[in-house]
């Protein structure tokens, strides 16, 4: 069964929307992270059920996060993309863009394997990640440095950098 709850946060009030996992700390597994006017946003169905406590645990990493204190996540998650895309994220999540260092997109299509020509095709599948904050898409930057194309929108991309004292592009 689908679940979800939200949070206000920094950003705006976050939805999330998770899986019963027998596996997954709080017994829920995140499907999607998003927020208001984002791109690709989901919406609650009238089918989920909202279930904030089976969310506590990944709430609290949430709000240590925002508060600075927490620099990694350590949520289960399950996603569904094409393979291009899951190979991009799984890159996001094993490349080592760490709290506070950014990436361009040319970087990660290197640090994936592709042709850097490629860069588009992965900020298309950056841009189509369901987990804004907990997998970092806001720390690939384009090429010059400059903020481009996150689903959140760029003002969050840029509090979400300020957040983690980034200060200067890779």
């Amino acid at each position: 069964m689908t679940i979800y709850a939200t949070l206000d946060s920094p950003l705006g009030e976050l939805l999330l929307v998770g899986e019963e996992s027998a596996t997954a700390k709080g017994g829920t597994a995140l499907t999607s992270l998003s927020m208001p006017g984002q791109k690709r946003g989901v919406t609650v169905q009238r089918d989920w059920r909202e279930d904030t406590e089976a969310f506590a645990d990944i709430i609290r990493q949430l709000g240590s996060y925002f508060d600075g204190k927490l620099t990694r996540f350590d949520i289960e998650y399950t996603t569904s993309g094409t393979p291009f895309q899951q190979q991009v994220w799984q890159a996001l999540e094993g490349i080592g863009i760490d709290h506070g260092t950014t990436l361009t997109y040319a970087q990660v299509a290197d640090r994936v394997g592709i042709p850097r020509s490629a860069s588009r095709a992965v900020g298309t599948a950056i841009g189509a990640n369901p987990l804004l904050v907990v997998r970092p898409c806001h720390r690939v930057l384009g090429s010059s440095g400059a903020l481009t194309g996150y689903a959140g929108g760029l003002e969050r991309k840029r509090r979400l950098l300020d957040l983690e004292n980034v200060r200067q592009a890779a």
